[in-house]
């Protein structure tokens, strides 16, 4: 959490000189660059057919959904996108309750409701000023 913190502070000082994209583009490049070692480390063998599933996922969520948020914060106060995005985990127990048959257990229900409600509150905070 404390990283993403410091992550959204940074890129929302940039976003606004930046373009978004950029930004993002930079940010994969390092990150990929320091996470490459780990490639070698870990047993890949199963992971051949897993491949365009990967990239896909790579592309969709990473660069579009990232590339979308970073944008975002020429709009949106950093605190105000930090929150919004913690939206995002509720967003996959609806999928994999539809797409998977997933039942959430009461933890999950619990932690949902906690997440809805500090969306709710930050929204109504932020209309206020």
């Amino acid at each position: 959490a404390l990283c993403y913190a410091i992550r959204i502070l940074i890129l929302k000082t940039y976003a606004q000189k930046y373009d978004g994209t950029m930004l993002m583009l930079h940010q994969l490049v390092v990150i990929s660059i320091v996470l490459l070692p780990t490639a070698f480390m870990m047993d890949t063998s199963g992971f051949k057919s897993q491949w365009p599933y990967v990239l896909m996922l790579a592309f969709l969520t990473t660069a579009l959904g990232h590339t979308m948020f970073v944008r975002s914060l020429k709009y949106f106060k950093a605190s105000t996108a930090g929150i919004i995005t913690s939206a995002l985990p509720i967003y996959g127990i609806i999928i994999a309750f539809f797409f998977l048959g997933e039942i959430p257990s009461l933890n999950t229900y619990i932690g949902g409701l906690l997440i809805v409600s500090t969306v709710i509150i930050e929204s109504i905070r932020s209309k206020k000023r």
